[in-house]
């Protein structure tokens, strides 16, 4: 059974920092890409980032200079590390890695940035 556990998530001011972790279980994951969607209330589900197998990153503008993503294939886990926060990156967050047969998800993790 895969899956997928987030962790690293919480209440922070605006201009703090929080760096969240998605540990996996089951299969190992070294030739997927790996990465983080939020939803916000109320919005649709989108990408935050992403990493390849190789190491190719991609982010939504709205974070770029700010998140930084990473992975450890050893551990199959993947980081987000958030800086800068704003509180329009209020969300559930969630680890998502693509594989053939679909897409596994996390349970989230609540991120909340407010004064």
């Amino acid at each position: 059974q895969v899956q997928l556990v987030e962790s690293g998530g919480g209440l922070v001011q605006p201009g703090g920092s929080l760096r969240l972790s998605c540990a996996t279980s089951g299969s190992m994951f070294s030739f997927a890409t790996m990465g983080w969607y939020r939803q916000a209330p109320g919005k649709q589900r989108d990408l935050v980032a992403a990493i390849t197998s190789f190491g190719r990153t991609n982010y939504a503008d709205s974070v770029k200079g700010r998140f930084a993503i990473s992975r450890d294939n050893a551990k199959n886990t993947v980081y987000l590390q958030m800086n800068s926060l704003k509180p329009e990156d209020t969300a559930v967050y969630y680890c998502n890695v693509k594989i053939i047969g679909g897409d596994y998800w996390g349970q989230g993790t609540q991120v909340t940035v407010s004064s």
